[in-house]
């Protein structure tokens, strides 16, 4: 069983920046991905961003490429994503999530923490 912690939402205004933390326990490899996902009120849970444990090139959507840096601290078992020019849009709830293996990054995770709030304010 894995389990994933969330923390480093809050309240920042339209410019800001801010950091996630996803900190990962139990059985994970260096195989894993780690993702980040947001879902806004009435919409669709969507791709943020993608990363193994071993490295590798980092994976992005569109719409944060740029803004957004992916992470990790493998000694920490702890996933970062740092968020800059953040635009009201960017308004969600953040899930961490994990699965074994590197094929597809974007969906197929099987583990999910329980989500950190974040709000911009224009």
């Amino acid at each position: 069983q894995v389990q994933l912690v969330e923390s480093g939402g809050g309240l920042v205004q339209a410019g800001g920046s801010l950091r996630l933390s996803c900190a990962a326990s139990g059985r994970t490899s260096a195989s894993w991905t780690m993702g980040w996902f947001r879902q806004a009120p009435g919409k669709e849970r969507e791709f943020v961003a993608a990363i193994r444990w071993n490295g590798g090139t980092p994976y992005y959507a569109d719409s944060v490429r740029g803004r957004f840096t992916i992470s990790r601290d493998n000694a920490k078992n702890t996933v970062y994503l740092q968020m800059s020019s953040l635009k009201p849009d960017d308004s969600a709830v953040y899930y961490c999530a994990a699965k074994p293996g590197v094929a597809v990054v974007t969906s197929g995770y099987d583990y999910w923490g329980q989500g950190t709030q974040v709000t911009v304010s224009s």
